[in-house]
């Protein structure tokens, strides 16, 4: 798993959960997920039970790897 920020590595690594807040509502992300390329909306990204906001993003999930690019809160 990949988060990425315009300016940094959020996290790298392996994990077991990802709830993130798409278009359509929240979604968790578990291992095997069917391929998926969506927006994130503004919300709470929640990676292995600790979480931060986010203002927007995509996420892109394929061959069991999931890329997340985001944009912070500040």
């Amino acid at each position: 798993m990949l988060v990425l920020t315009l300016d940094r590595v959020v996290y790298e690594g392996k994990a077991k959960s990802l709830i993130l807040p798409g278009e359509r509502g929240v979604f968790e992300v578990l291992a095997y997920h069917k391929n998926l390329l969506t927006r994130l909306i503004s919300g709470h990204m929640i990676l292995d039970g600790s979480g931060f906001p986010i203002k927007r993003g995509v996420a892109k999930v394929e061959k069991n790897k999931v890329m997340v690019i985001i944009e912070e809160v500040r």
